[in-house]
């Protein structure tokens, strides 16, 4: 079986920057292990603002942000199969939006995993994780039919 994973950014930012299941985080979305990881095109202006919101509070200096977002870029153009943002899926986040308490971004990300999840329908020896720390947003994600996991379960 192959594995796939939905990164949305509050699982995603895990990875850059140390927290409750960043390990988990690291060793799903190490290279060598070969999973097949997945995010939404939006993903890189929340990841943006959460390493800024970062460094406003001082919990990073501005060179650890460059490095970082050099770190993200690389990851983003060479490692992530990213979901471009057209008028279909915006049209699915915004039905998911007056269908459950969603903020916008995460309708978006929502929207991102489910399209992924038709996509490898095709494929049975794969299974779409969506993977987030947020438990709002995975049981959501859980009623619409997805398999899901939260990285603050690995400490």
């Amino acid at each position: 079986m192959v594995n796939a994973y939905f990164l949305d950014t509050s699982a995603l930012v895990k990875r850059y920057v140390p927290e409750l299941g960043s390990n988990w985080i690291q060793s799903i979305t190490f290279p060598a292990a070969g999973n097949f990881l997945a995010i939404s095109q939006i993903t890189w202006v929340e990841v943006c603002s959460a390493f800024s919101r970062r460094q406003r509070e001082g919990s990073l200096s501005v060179d650890e942000v460059d490095q970082l977002m050099e770190d993200f870029r690389t990851d983003f153009d060479n490692q992530y199969e990213v979901l471009e943002v057209d008028r279909t899926l915006i049209e699915t986040a915004g039905a998911l939006v007056m269908q459950n308490p969603l903020r916008a971004y995460d309708s978006v990300q929502l929207a991102s995993a489910l399209r992924v999840q038709s996509v490898l329908t095709s494929m049975p020896e794969t299974q779409l994780i969506f993977v987030s720390a947020d438990s709002r947003l995975l049981n959501i994600a859980h009623s619409e039919g997805l398999a899901i996991d939260n990285p603050n379960n690995y400490p």
